[in-house]
Parts: C-alpha cells; structure tokens; sequence
C-alpha cells in the first residue's frame, strides 16, 4: 500500500533532520544579527516598491526575499525567482521553494489542474486565497464556481512577484477561502523604454513554449503600455495527448503627479489532458503505475471492451482505462484602477473587475462500469445502450462551467498623526452554471479530446444555476508607537449571499438513494466581527520581530456540481438539514517569528537574510463530506451528508535562510514542521459507524519539508541545483495508510550570449538549460483521500525532461 522507500542516501531521521537544519539556521542567525561593524543590508521591499519587469529580466540568484512591515509571515518571491525554476513556470508552482507550501502537479510547468495539490500549514488549496493586483482569483477548486487559475489570469513571464502570506492574509484581501493564508499574484508594469522581448521554450516530450511581449515605452502624459502572447504545446509523458493554450495579456498605465491609471486585459484559451489516478485498496489487486489513456486509437480501445456489455477488464478493476479526458477553459478578466492621493495625509483606490469563464471537463469512456448501466437505463429503458450511444461501446461526459462575475474594491488610508486608518470594501456578484450531460460517441466518429460536442446531447442529466453576492468590509489602525514598534488592530465582516436553482432536474429514480430532485434553496451567512491584532518590532535596522492574532472564515462552496457545496447535496432533506445545522469553517491563527538581514564579514559568508516563523492554528467546524449510502463509483457516487464534524489543531515551526557567499554564489535553505491533528472522531453509513480520527493527523499534507537552492553567478554564467525532500503522508483519515516521501533535485544553467549583441539590436540574448527531476525518480507524487474506508489514490512523479530556453529584446 506503500511508495517506494527512498534510497538509503536520503534515507533519515525526521526529528535529526529538525535538529540538525535548526541548529545550523540558529548559529547562522546568531552570528547575522550579532552587533558587528558590518555594514548594515536593508529589509527587502514590498512588492509594491519593486522595480518595473519583464520576461527578460536578469536573474537575482536570491531564493526568497522577506517582505517586511507585516504583522505575520510573508515571504515574496521576484520575477527572476520564478523564471528560474522553468522559463514560463506556474506562479503556485514556483511557491515550492518556499517553507511550509508543498505543491505538486503532473507536468514541470505547473499547468496542470485536475490533478495539482497544494497544502500550506496543512490547510489545502480551497482553504487559501488568491489574487492577482487585488483581483480575487476565488478558491482553485478544479469545477470553476468563482474565479480562475493564476496561470490563466496571467502569462508567467508578465508577473513581477508573487507574495505567500502563510499564516493570515490582510484584512483587504478579497477572499472568502482564506483560512489558512493568502497567495497574492502581481503583474509587472510597462518598461519605460521601448522594447520587444521573446522567449521560446523547447524541450522533453515535444515541449515548445513561445512569449512575445511589446512594450510601447513611455509616449507622452504618463502613458505606457504592453501587450503580449504565450503559446504552449507540450505532449503528457505518458500518453499521447497534448496539454495546450493561448494567452494574451495588455497592460496600461497612465501616471498624473500621484495618481495613477491602471487597465488590464487578460484572455486565456487552455485545453489540456487530464491524468487518471491510480486506485489502491486492500481489494484493488491491478495498481498500475500510471493509467493511461488509448487516444488516438480508437480501434484498440473499442477492442478492450466487452462487445456485449461494453465494460473493461474485471482483472482491471477500479483501474481501468478510459479513451481520453479533457480540460477546456476560456477565460476573460479585466480590470480598472485608479489611485489618487488628494493630500499628503489621504490615499485611496478603487478597483473594478469583470471575469467571464467558459469551459468543460469532458470525458470518453466506457458505458459498462460505475453504475451507468443503471442511470441510462432511467433514461433509455429497455433499449440497446450501445447502440443508443453510438455503436462504440462509450459515452462522452461533459461537465459544462459557465461564470460571469464582477466586483468592485475600494481602499482608504488616513495618516493623523502616529497612526495610519484603513478602510476598505469589497462587492461581488458572480453567476456560477454547472451542467452534466452526455453525449454519444459514433463508432465512425469518435471525435477528440480537443474539441466540444456541438450537437445535442443524448442525456442533460443536470443543470445547475446559483447566484452569489459577497459583501467584504474591514477597518483596521496602525500605530506607530514608536520608531522601533508598530501596532496593528482591526476587523473585517465577511457576509455572503447564495442561492441556488437547478433549471435541469435529474430524472426520477437517477439519483442514489431515491431522492425525487436536487436542492434549491438559499443560504445567507454573515460574521460581521473578525479581528486581527498585530505588531512589528525592529529590534536593529537589521532585524524585526513580528507577531500577529486573527481570526478568519471560509464561506460555504457555492457549486452545483460536487465538492463541500449544499447545492451539490442529493436531496432537499439534506440540504435542509445542512442550512439548519451546519457553520462555516472559521480558523483562528497566532504566529510569532523572527526576520531580517544583514551584511557580514565572516570569510566566505558576505551576508544573509531570513525568517524563522512558528505558529499555531485552531480550525474549527471541518466539513466533510460523508456518504450514507455505499459508494458505487466515481461517475455515481453515494448519497452524501455535508456536515461538520470536529476541529483541528496545527502547530508547526518555518525556518529559512539565505547564505551570501561574495556576489558569485548563495545557498538558500527552508524547513517546515507541520503537525496538524483531528480533535474528534465521526459518525458515517446508515448505522452511524464511528470513524476513529481523533488524535490522528491530517492526510495528503506533509509532516516535513525541506528545500535548498545553491546559487552561481561568474559573469555571463548563471547555474542553481534545486532539491525538494517531502515527508510521508496519510492516506486515509484514520492514519492506516501513508505514501512514502520523496527527494526530487533540479538543475538549471544559463549563459548570456554577448556575440549575438555585437550588432546592437538584439538586447540580453540568454540561453537556459533546465532539468527536472535530476535522478530520475519513480514514486507518489500526491495522494488524493478516497471517499471510501481503506481506499486511495496516487498521481506518479513525471520523469526526468529537459528544457531549453532561448530569450532576447529587441
């Protein structure tokens, strides 16, 4: 039940490992901090004071800048930072190099959503927020409901920076998921000079990413602009399917003295093959270690079926094969800024944002397994399902997205006397459908995963409508008491408006365990009161002591199509029940540590910077959701309960520090303990068995992490080796099951190309080689919680693929 152990080179002690890496961050610290006469190294800026940037922007060779004056932990990651780890990488993915974020995804770019997993402190990626300039990305879930993907908001090589907040976002950030951190994207500005940049990809597997970008330069007023296009075709590992898109972005900004005008236009057009996961149980004896799918062949795949009842191989189980599986997105966002400063003492924003998403999760496989003989039997009684469906034994599933959705953010800040005065707002309403449906699949036309059905279904087996209105308020004070400390207090009230409609019913006797029809119904929720308390002590000009208290909440999941939604219940009943009884997650945060940076004259050592963090976390009211019916299979699954069902308690401890060695070499290191554990056990299935999770740790989020990246830099020359150890992770909520832990290392070099500038029109040609999974490796890069007892399943680790980036300006 088990991955791979790790060979015994990396085979070692979790606690020693502790130990050992807080000893030597400890020295180090002790020795940085120490009242030398070296010269004093500023606290990197916020991400708002960093420099204007493009896909062209030299690298900085440092691992990870702490962002001060935060009350809480907040680490930022530059644009030269997140170019290293794979020209055109996701910014969530590039976030792995940061203690505490463990992020795993099928592909080296990241791109990948079905099958990504995120986990921070041990709350997952629907328990964090997201935003890009300010703009709420909603919560990731991988039915879009209420936002998008940062990698379809923006190209990669057009974001300047990317900031975790891994205890507590602010209180402005507009978010109703963030109870365990905040993820904030932002865009580069305009360069001040004219300048046309490309960069093109090519690597493993028929890679090729292509990124033109045209920056306008400053022409006249304040004005300046750039436009760009991404395109990325790249062939899974596994299977012969193309993972694709386009993306578009333009970017304006007008400057007046001190106001400024902002504009930004995204468009994003992705089609992608999903993974099948691997299924393992004490029963399931075939656990393959990929599972991939026959496209294009069709004629193998009709001949792997049963011609009489169209299953797969029942050697095969719950492991079986599907002909392909898709993700198709298009997206839409923009948004308008202004900001004004009427006076020296008064600044404030407001922002107005659109976002329009269409899209579909399609799926071609078999008629004969997972209980769908029964559900199209409702529908085509006494009928040649095969023949109904086309004569080819499968059956196209579509889940068909739809979002339209707009806000408006505003900001106020005050300055009267020693303190500063915030307030702000955030409005939203978003219309969120989710439609089931199937289509047949003509044994002389089977059509591909690249594609939509544009004819009529066979089967609208649901359609779900549900209109959502948020309402965001906070007010916060900062007090600088004195020169070396700074006070932060204040609330914001979270107040959220749903109501959910199915225009489509599912047809008597569909749905498992007799229900008539779906739910309808609304849910108002509304905390009018949650605090934060903070401060900052800067103990030198080199080091700051921050801690911070707050409160937060997540509001419930309006989707009508599956997941920790009421509206995805299967009865009213259910979902009455659950508007009576049930209450949203809420967390409450406390955090303390200490940051800083210093240049030294210790030999070798020329400088270091650092954030050692330690935190804890009650989360209370986890909800679950819980089958009272047995589970017949991932298409039709049980009658489910969402319910709350007991608290968690999480402690943990960040540490991570950069080593300066000269101007020419770095070594960046990060550990992260995280122990975060159920306070209660739980009532499931129609005899109310009690499932024993008290005291038992969270699954999939991993105990340990440990990450380093050594730097080099000898003038045109660039190089990192990158490693990524994650520790063992449960498998099942009871802890019986647990996946072994891995070591993945990465390599880049780069060189600049001077005889290709000789003739002074081509600008900072570069060349860059990138290696993923240096070794080779073979494991369980993630584990996905199953919602039956003694099940789970696994996603593999890709191979070893290499990169080569070519990037110059003109």
């Amino acid at each position: 039940m088990t991955a791979p152990s790790l060979p015994s080179p990396f085979r070692f002690s979790a606690h020693r490992l502790c130990a050992v890496a807080a000893a030597i961050w400890l020295l180090a610290a002790q020795a940085a901090w120490a009242d030398t006469a070296a010269p004093a190294a500023s606290v990197a800026p916020a991400p708002s004071d960093a420099a204007e940037g493009g896909a062209a922007t030299t690298h900085s060779l440092q691992a990870v800048e702490v962002v001060a004056k935060r009350t809480r932990s907040a680490t930022s990651l530059q644009a030269s930072d997140v170019q290293a780890q794979l020209p055109g990488v996701n910014p969530l993915k590039a976030l792995q190099s940061l203690p505490g974020v463990s992020y795993q995804t099928a592909d080296p770019w990241g791109n990948n959503e079905q099958n990504a997993q995120l986990f921070i402190h041990g709350f997952s990626a629907q328990q964090l927020g997201y935003t890009l300039d300010g703009v709420p990305l909603g919560d990731q879930q991988y039915g879009n409901y209420n936002g998008l993907s940062p990698q379809r908001a923006i190209s990669s090589e057009n974001v300047r920076s990317v900031v975790l907040s891994s205890g507590a976002g602010d209180l402005a950030t507009a978010s109703t998921s963030n109870l365990g951190g905040t993820i904030e994207t932002f865009s580069s500005d305009p360069r001040s000079q004219h300048r046309l940049s490309l960069e093109q990809t090519l690597g493993s597997y028929s890679a090729t990413r292509s990124f033109v970008r045209y920056d306008t330069g400053d022409f006249g007023e304040g004005n300046s602009a750039y436009v760009s296009a991404m395109r990325l075709r790249a062939r899974a590992w596994d299977f012969d399917g193309s993972q694709g898109g386009e993306h578009y972005n333009a970017k304006f900004v007008r400057r007046m003295g001190d106001d400024r005008l902002t504009a930004y236009l995204s468009y994003s057009h992705k089609i992608e093959p999903n993974e099948d996961s691997t299924v393992h149980s004490a029963s399931q004896v075939f656990q393959p270690y990929t599972r991939p799918f026959y496209y294009p062949d069709f004629a193998a795949y009709v001949a792997y079926l049963d011609p009489k009842t169209s299953a797969t191989p029942t050697a095969q189980g719950a492991n079986y094969n599907n002909y392909y599986s898709a993700a198709q997105r298009d997206d839409t966002l923009g948004y308008l800024k202004y900001e004004a400063q009427p006076s020296e003492t008064l600044r404030w924003s407001q922002q107005l944002y659109w976002h329009h998403d269409k899209g579909a999760g399609l799926v071609a496989g078999p008629i004969g397994v997972a209980g769908l003989p029964g559900l199209f039997s409702v529908y085509f009684p006494g009928q040649n399902l095969k023949q109904v469906f086309g004569n080819s034994g499968l059956a196209l599933r579509t889940t068909e997205y739809r979002i339209d959705r707009g806000g408006l953010i505003g900001k106020f800040e005050l300055e009267l006397g020693e303190h500063q005065l915030q307030a702000g707002y955030w409005f939203e309403h978003n219309r969120a459908d989710a439609y089931r449906r199937w289509y047949p699949v003509d044994v002389n036309n089977p059509g591909t995963p690249y594609d939509r059905p544009n004819g009529d279904a066979l089967i609208t087996q649901y359609g779900s409508t549900i209109q959502n209105r948020v309402v965001q308020l906070h007010l916060q004070d900062s007090w600088q008491v004195r020169s070396d400390l700074l006070l932060q207090a204040g609330f914001k009230s979270s107040l959220q408006f749903a109501e959910g409609r199915f225009p489509v019913q599912q047809k008597a006797g569909s749905i498992t365990g007799g229900s008539p029809a779906l739910p309808e119904g609304r849910i108002d929720t509304k905390r009018w009161f949650l605090p934060q308390a903070g401060l900052v002590w800067t103990l030198s000009p080199q080091a700051q002591v921050y801690a911070n208290v707050q409160k937060n909440l997540r509001q419930f999941v309006t989707y009508g199509a599956g997941g920790l939604s009421p509206w995805s219940l299967s009865s009213q009943a259910g979902f009455d029940l659950f508007k009576a009884t049930a209450k949203p997650e809420t967390s409450e945060t406390y955090e303390t540590g200490l940051r800083g940076r210093r240049a030294l004259d210790l030999g070798p050592l020329s400088a270091i910077e650092g954030q050692l963090s330690v935190y804890h976390v009650d989360f209370h009211d986890r909800l679950l959701q819980i089958s009272s019916t047995p589970v017949i299979g991932v298409i039709n699954p049980g009658n489910p309960i969402l319910a709350n069902v007991g608290d968690v308690r999480t402690d943990g401890i960040d540490l991570a520090a950069t080593l300066h060695f000269g101007s020419h070499w770095s070594f960046y290191n990060a550990l992260s303990y995280n122990r975060s554990v159920y306070t209660a056990d739980y009532q499931t299935g129609s005899n109310n068995t009690t499932v024993n999770t008290s005291g038992k740790r969270v699954p999939g989020s991993p105990q340990l992490l440990e990450k380093f990246t050594l730097s080099m830099n000898y003038g045109d020359v660039e190089a990192q080796l990158m490693g990524d150890y994650v520790g063992r992770r449960y498998a099942t909520y009871t802890n019986d099951l647990w996946v072994s832990g891995y070591f993945l290392a990465s390599a880049m070099v780069g060189t600049r190309l001077p005889m290709l500038e000789s003739g002074g029109l081509l600008k900072d040609a570069r060349l860059r080689l990138t290696v993923s999974n240096l070794a080779n490796r073979r494991g369980d890069l993630n584990v996905v919680v199953g919602s039956a007892a003694g099940t789970y399943n696994t996603f593999p680790i890709p191979p070893r693929q290499y990169f080569l980036t070519f990037s110059g300006a003109f």
